[in-house]
């Protein structure tokens, strides 16, 4: 490296202005642990925790931890986070080499604190807390949110907003359903889905694209469209013919060999049906096409600098098309998760919101595939985490667990975790 690069490097270090969000942030967390979980932990309480390793030589491993010793630990790194983050605050010290510091801060704080409050949750129970099981369902309930998420990204790093995504998860639910059902046949509604998500993600082009419609207008009218024609569809022709319409098929699950063997993450990871596996393969195909391809190059030309995409040959228009049906189509791809992947027939507005918990995830991922799948399996963590305590007998509000995604999305566009940016020129037309 030059010396003209180094003073660089310094000059723009002592010009950048501090930031105390992070630290501020982290330091209420700490103190939320120091007394809320470990203040009031009994010392003579212990956190029984059971690990199901999936390893048929290790079997099943049960810890019996002492629970205010635990508790004092992970405050005790907590506290070291915390104070790396004022340090690297008040030094403008953001990073060392290709290491982000607020990437493994956050990592290493939240894995702490996520840790303290499970070992608070069930310090004297008398009960197992199943970890394994609450990764588990965490990755299954995550599915939907991922694809959701990988459509817009898709979609906004084109230039398109796609705030649709709630109807396109119904839509493909509702046909994988059907589809499934008249033919009894899991893998023609797995089929089906991505169609059905892409003709939402059709009308979303062109009125967004060709018609210079409001973004945000028209995915929030394609929501209310697709909520009201399933309803009426549910209620007129599902619910008269039952046992053609409303029958249950569900994809098997396929456990890989070898891979399923290992320990904790096999039976997590590598026990799944086919539409996890899919999931994989979408999230790393979209993260390497995305920002290593020719495709994803003028794709994200597009959402940038669309007059400098056309001044090169990029149809900016019809490449916006292409990729917002194709967006359309992974969103409703995971449609198929609230029916065929569950066994579940389809009913009314089963999607829940998850569309717009997608979009959340997405913008606390910085409109990354691999961001937005972190963002993703937190907020399936906190949602499969009501279940996990309720079977251990702690009361937690469902409304607190719902809410948490939405929080931790407020403190992300917040720059409480790092700044984050859309594409320069979302969700505004080209009239080129």
């Amino acid at each position: 490296m030059s010396t003209a690069v180094l003073l660089d490097d310094l000059v723009t270090d002592h010009m950048r202005p501090r930031s105390w969000k992070l630290p501020i942030a982290l330091s209420v967390f700490t103190l939320a642990a120091a007394f809320g979980f470990a203040g009031t932990t009994s010392s003579t309480a212990i956190s029984q925790v059971a690990i199901v390793t999936g390893n048929r030589w290790l079997g099943t491993i049960n810890l019996a931890l002492p629970s205010l010793t635990s508790e004092i630990v992970l405050v005790a790194a907590m506290l070291c986070v915390t104070g790396s983050a004022w340090w690297a605050s008040a030094t403008r010290t953001t990073a060392f080499g290709k290491v982000r510091l607020g990437s493994w801060m956050g990592i290493i704080f939240g894995t702490c604190f996520v840790a303290s409050f499970l070992l608070w949750a069930v310090a004297g129970r008398g009960a197992s807390l199943q970890f394994t099981s609450l990764l588990s369902g965490a990755l299954f309930l995550s599915v939907p949110l991922i694809f959701g998420a990988m459509a817009g990204t898709v979609c906004e790093h084109v230039g398109v907003i796609n705030v649709s995504i709630e109807g396109q998860l119904l839509a493909g639910a509702f046909l994988a359903a059907v589809v499934g059902a008249v033919s009894q046949n899991p893998w023609l509604g797995l089929i089906s889905a991505p169609v059905a998500g892409a003709v939402i993600g059709a009308l979303l082009a062109l009125f967004a694209v060709r018609y210079w419609v409001d973004h945000i207008i028209v995915g929030v009218v394609l929501n209310v469209l697709v909520t009201g024609l399933t309803s009426y569809l549910f209620s007129t022709v599902l619910t008269r013919n039952t046992a053609v319409f409303s029958a249950t098929v569900k994809l098997p699950k396929w456990q890989i060999p070898v891979l399923s063997e290992i320990p904790v993450i096999g039976p997590v990871l590598f026990n799944q049906n086919a539409l996890v596996y899919l999931m994989y393969i979408a999230v790393i195909a979209l993260q390497i096409l995305l920002f290593k391809s020719k495709w994803g190059l003028r794709l994200r030309a597009c959402g940038e600098h669309p007059r400098a995409a056309d001044t090169v040959g990029i149809k900016v228009n019809r490449t916006r098309v292409l990729n917002t049906i194709l967006g359309g189509a992974i969103a409703g791809l995971g449609g198929a998760y609230f029916t065929v992947a569950n066994g579940l027939a389809f009913g009314k507005q089963m999607s829940a919101g998850r569309g717009y918990i997608a979009l959340a995830a997405m913008i606390l991922g910085g409109w990354k595939p691999k961001g937005a799948l972190v963002a993703a399996l937190l907020f399936g963590f906190a949602d499969n985490l009501q279940n996990a305590l309720g079977v251990v007998g702690v009361e937690v509000p469902s409304q607190f667990m719902l809410m948490a995604p939405y929080l931790v999305t407020i403190f992300a566009v917040a720059g409480l975790v790092g700044r984050v940016r859309p594409p320069a020129m979302e969700g505004k037309p080209y009239k080129g």
